[in-house]
């Protein structure tokens, strides 16, 4: 394969594949939930820490794997990355309980966290800016694509074999790319000595960490005294990292501040959290609603999802070469209002009877707009950046993007929660109008206490009202199983609904946050043939 190194798109192909298996991995393993406690023995928050090991480590550590990439080699860091990734996919398989498997997620989160920031860092100091747009059309489209298609094949390999599969396809992905990644992507130019910022690195992994945690894990706490202190501890440590990092502008700092003298970058930062928020706003509530309302199985509601993947994926490349002709901000913003506008629309038609049909137009529209967001926003974010901080920008740009989701989905936990237990404990109050005086009491506050269980929301919460006690009639029985799935089904319903909004308030922010992007200007003839004369903006 020597004679495709540094071949442009033999090197834009390798690193999708590499970025493909790690976006996979964040929507993937919640399909496998249900299978992980059965076969684990694991309690919720077990399986919950599964899902949050990685998120941790991997929105953590970005930053400082970009500054790396740029100090020692993109290419090293995204070899290592994956050698990291592939061996922990391999002890994600084979781990024997919970504890084992926390940990190899972790370690999972580390090469995802090392080989991510240079694949981004890799394409801008590759294409020019003239091509970045179809470029990261096909990057675009691997992350649209790989985000939205978790659910459907994690419900394929849980369906059909074990969720041990989920981290065992990995294997053959992560073998392939380091095959193509050792002859194809370019080396390691050594040039100036760079520095390597080890207390801007502490202080930044400590105030993520503290802010990822506390995110993370409010829910379980309540959201109390511990949490909220933990959330003050970051913001007090990003004040001292933010104070650190301007006494070393001049020495090669963790975040240079000249990226964000670009506004692009800077509003295009936000929308990327944006764009996280709304993604994990669909995903969470609606794979809860597919199969534990619809009772769909775990493939079924992974294919319902499917449309929405496969058109996204034939857009996004369309959508990368439009944006280099004539810029990428109304492409974006398309986009944004399509995904909204297709979320809206699932919500209409959302019901506790719905045929899987119904979802076939919004998921389509969602899909459409889908395909004009990654490619013009990547675009766009880095189309001034100069390649010497293609990794710092990389590093910035996808740890906002990290901390976006994981804000959506303790924030869509939070609402969803609020709104269970109000739904829940209403739809109980009425339906329990028809039950003999004994049972009436006993059913409303069972499934007061369900829904204090915030996100424990699945088949067990259907008999949530039926722990009667010995000798209850046969047709009393009866009667409150059917009365029990229909509290369940109705309540998760319009809980969902108004919990749904919040993802798509945000991208719509988003949206309107298109417009203070700079216009776009087509490049001079020397742009195209030198990246690193790529002019600032002005």
């Amino acid at each position: 394969m020597s004679k495709w190194r540094g071949n442009p798109w033999a090197v834009l192909i390798t690193l999708s594949l590499g970025f493909f298996m790690t976006l996979l991995d964040l929507t993937i393993v919640n399909v496998a939930i249900p299978s992980m406690i059965d076969k684990l023995h694991a309690s919720l928050d077990e399986v919950l820490w599964i899902t949050n090991a990685y998120i941790l480590v991997l929105a953590v550590l970005l930053i400082t794997a970009g500054r790396l990439g740029d100090l020692w080699g993109k290419k090293n860091l995204f070899v290592i990355g994956v050698v990291v990734f592939t061996l922990s996919s391999l002890a994600c398989g084979i781990a024997q309980d919970p504890t084992q498997l926390i940990a190899a997620r972790a370690v999972q989160g580390l090469g995802a966290a090392l080989l991510m920031p240079q694949t981004m860092s890799i394409i801008i100091a590759t294409f020019p800016p003239a091509k970045r747009g179809a470029a990261l059309g096909v990057w675009g489209a691997v992350a649209g694509v790989s985000t939205i298609a978790g659910p459907t094949v994690g419900g394929l390999l849980v369906t059909s074999f074990d969720w041990r599969w989920i981290f065992f396809v990995n294997l053959p992905i992560g073998i392939i790319v380091l095959a193509m990644a050792l002859p194809i992507l370019p080396g390691h130019t050594p040039g100036v000595r760079h520095k390597f910022d080890v207390l801007g690195v502490v202080i930044a992994t400590a105030a993520l960490f503290c802010l990822v945690f506390a995110l993370t894990e409010g829910q379980k706490y309540d959201w109390g005294a511990g949490i909220w202190a933990l959330i003050g501890a970051a913001a007090v440590l990003l004040v001292l990292f933010l104070v650190q990092q301007r006494s070393r502008q001049d020495r090669e700092p963790l975040v240079p501040f000249a990226l964000f003298k670009d506004r692009n970058f800077a509003i295009l930062c936000f929308v990327g959290a944006a764009v996280s928020v709304g993604m994990l706003g669909m995903f969470l509530p609606m794979n809860i609603y597919l199969q534990s309302v619809l009772g769909f199985s775990a493939l079924k509601a992974g294919l319902v999802m499917a449309p929405s993947s496969v058109v996204s994926m034939f857009l996004a490349p369309v959508a990368g070469k439009l944006t280099d002709k004539v810029g990428g901000r109304f492409i974006l913003m398309g986009g944004l209002v399509l995904y909204g506008i297709g979320m809206l629309w699932m919500l209409a038609v959302a019901g506790t009877d719905t045929s899987w049909t119904a979802f076939l137009g919004p998921l389509v529209v969602s899909g459409i707009g889908v395909g004009g967001v990654f490619a013009p926003m990547a675009t766009e974010a880095t189309r001034n950046v100069p390649p010497r901080l293609a990794g710092a920008a990389s590093g910035v740009n996808n740890t906002i993007r990290q901390v976006g989701s994981v804000l959506g989905a303790a924030a869509v936990g939070a609402i969803l929660q609020n709104q269970l237990a109000s739904s829940l404990k209403s739809e109980a109050v009425t339906r329990a109008q028809g039950l003999p005086q004994p049972y009436h009491d006993k059913f409303v506050a069972g499934f007061s206490q369900a829904a204090k269980g915030g996100m424990e929301v699945g088949a067990s919460q259907h008999s949530a009202g039926q722990k009667l006690p010995p000798g209850t009639p046969a047709n009393v029985a009866h009667q409150i199983q059917g009365l029990a799935g229909q509290v369940f089904s109705h309540g998760f319903v319009h809980a969902m609904k108004p919990t749904m909004l919040m993802p798509v308030v945000v991208v719509m922010v988003g949206a309107a946050a298109c417009l203070a992007v700079k216009r776009y200007r087509a490049p001079e003839a020397s742009d195209t043939v030198q990246p690193e004369a790529a002019p600032a903006a002005h």
